[in-house]
């Protein structure tokens, strides 16, 4: 069957590119993901660092030894539904001598879409109203004031209305505790960077305190910088990001929170599934490749085979042929009278049998040798007794004219291998170099004991020789080195895949060193036994 190879290919490619977008899509949404997070993480904690500052503020107030006044304040929704907020602030303030001199009192009311502020003095009756849009007062995009996802909505059941009500608390705390005691820029800054550092953002930062106004006729706008904080190895950059939290309730004052690019702490936190992905992708594209590359072994494979067949069926028939024309010349012409043609004939019959019955054999040793139950029956057989039927077998088929130059050191060399297959193994070899030689043929046979453990056996020939590209290939299965059109000797390509095959089953190697036009020699390395 013909593999569809390209339809199979264009399938993979698509697949690998689908699973890669994919994969690429997750991770840019768990990167904004992350990088959403950890913003609002910076948010939280200048929030919580904020309401923390005020708090030491309280304690700091406690434990003063003189009075120094009240803060209420109060939130909620009134019976029309609209959510309010009223702070209200006493002071006291005493002269040199530290004795009472005057008291003031301080409201503030946000309510529906107008704040209220009112400043009473108690001595001298003074009463001091201000009526402010509260559209000009809240709505502000860089309002930090609540940003929680989870809490206080145990108590709530609107998210919306939770944010609202504990900012409007918060602010009011603000305006009432800040005409007492102003805020600690150091402090705060200081709470800022152990909220950070629990949330794992360790960046330098720079933490500004502003005051923003205008004048009555709103014509000219101002800001003015009140204090600056820098944490040490804090170096401005062209990256860095602005995070503000308004924190009184007529949005004048400002914490503003400079920070360098989070992203290399978005990375540091994705580390482990980027490096997960980069293995996945990594294990799915040597899967892929695998698969191709099997695909086009396989085809290249059923090619071969095809070839084989074809080859096969030529080497079969042949020897057929001529064994029966042989035999027909015998039986109806009269032949076996002339004692000369009878043994022409019956030489004929037999070398095209043998050559047939080698053939069969090794069709077979190469089926059998893939299966499980198959196993080698070694024994200790000698170098030159298994060599000598060998050569005056070849020399009787060559066809050409042939020397053979044998050298077995020491003379008496014994192996211990499985006689049939190692004596195919040698066959195949000289057979190989016989077939492959020019005119002439003139193989070498060099076989030596070369240590306690290891015995060298070399065949060389004088002939074609391979070309250097193609010796990686020689002994694979179905492989024969290509000559063009030119195909001057027989072969299935199954001949040197057996001797590597069963030179392993012994423990041995096989190696081969060529040249083209100059020869080629075959090393066995075998297990001395």
């Amino acid at each position: 069957m013909k593999l569809p190879f390209k339809p199979i290919a264009i399938l993979v490619m698509i697949s690998l590119l689908g699973i890669f977008g994919y994969q690429i899509y997750w991770l840019t949404k768990l990167y904004h993901t992350m990088k959403d997070d950890m913003e609002n993480n910076i948010t939280e904690a200048m929030r919580i660092s904020d309401y923390n500052e005020m708090m030491l503020r309280v304690e700091r107030l406690k434990k003063s030894n003189k009075d120094h006044g009240e803060v209420s304040v109060s939130a909620g929704y009134d019976d029309n539904g609209k959510s309010f907020v009223h702070s209200s602030t006493s002071v006291t303030t005493a002269d040199k001598t530290g004795i009472s001199n005057q008291k003031i009192n301080i409201s503030y009311t946000s309510q529906a879409s107008l704040d209220s502020l009112y400043l009473k003095r108690i001595n001298d009756s003074t009463v001091i109203k201000t009526s402010i849009r509260r559209d000009t007062l809240i709505d502000h995009k860089k309002d930090a004031a609540l940003r929680v996802n989870e809490g206080l909505d145990m108590l709530l059941s609107s998210q919306q209305n939770i944010m609202e009500l504990a900012s409007y608390f918060q602010r009011g705390l603000h305006a009432g505790l800040d005409i007492i005691l102003g805020p600690q820029v150091a402090v705060y800054d200081s709470l800022l960077t152990e909220q950070l550092t629990k949330k794992g953002i360790n960046l330098p930062h720079r933490l500004q305190y502003l005051h923003s106004g205008s004048t009555v006729d709103s014509s000219y706008i101002y800001t003015d910088t009140m204090a600056v904080v820098k944490t040490p190895g804090y170096i401005s950059g062209k990256r860095d990001r602005n995070y503000d939290y308004v924190f009184d309730l007529n949005t004048h004052y400002t914490y503003r929170l400079t920070i360098g690019s989070t992203t290399p702490l978005v990375f540091k936190q994705m580390s482990g599934i980027l490096l997960t992905s980069l293995i996945i992708l990594l294990i799915l594209s040597f899967s892929f490749w695998f698969l191709i590359h099997t695909i086009l072994k396989q085809k290249t494979l059923e090619e071969m085979k095809t070839d084989f067949t074809n080859n096969i069926t030529h080497e079969l028939k042949t020897p057929i042929a001529v064994a029966y024309a042989a035999n027909d010349a015998l039986l109806n012409f009269n032949q076996a009278e002339n004692k000369t043609q009878r043994d022409k004939y019956l030489r004929i019959g037999q070398e095209q049998l043998q050559r047939l019955s080698g053939l069969v054999e090794q069709i077979l040793l190469m089926s059998m040798e893939r299966r499980k139950m198959f196993h080698l029956h070694p024994e200790t057989v000698c170098m030159k007794e298994m060599l000598t039927p060998l050569i005056e077998l070849h020399k009787l088929k060559a066809g050409k004219p042939v020397t053979f130059d044998v050298n077995i050191e020491p003379e008496s060399l014994n192996l211990f291998v499985d006689r049939t297959h190692f004596s195919n193994i040698l066959s195949n070899l000289i057979d190989n170099a016989i077939k492959y030689s020019k005119e002439k043929a003139e193989v070498n046979i060099y076989c030596r004991k070369t240590s306690d453990t290891e015995i060298i056996i070399s065949v060389s020939d004088s002939g074609i020789g391979i070309a250097t590209d193609k010796i990686p290939h020689v002994f694979d299965k179905f492989y024969r080195v290509p000559n063009g059109n030119i195909h001057n000797t027989q072969g299935y390509g199954l001949g040197l895949f057996y001797v590597k095959t069963m030179i392993e089953k012994h423990g041995g190697s096989v190696t081969v060193n060529s040249e083209p036009g100059r020869g080629s020699t075959f090393t066995l390395k075998v297990p001395a036994g």
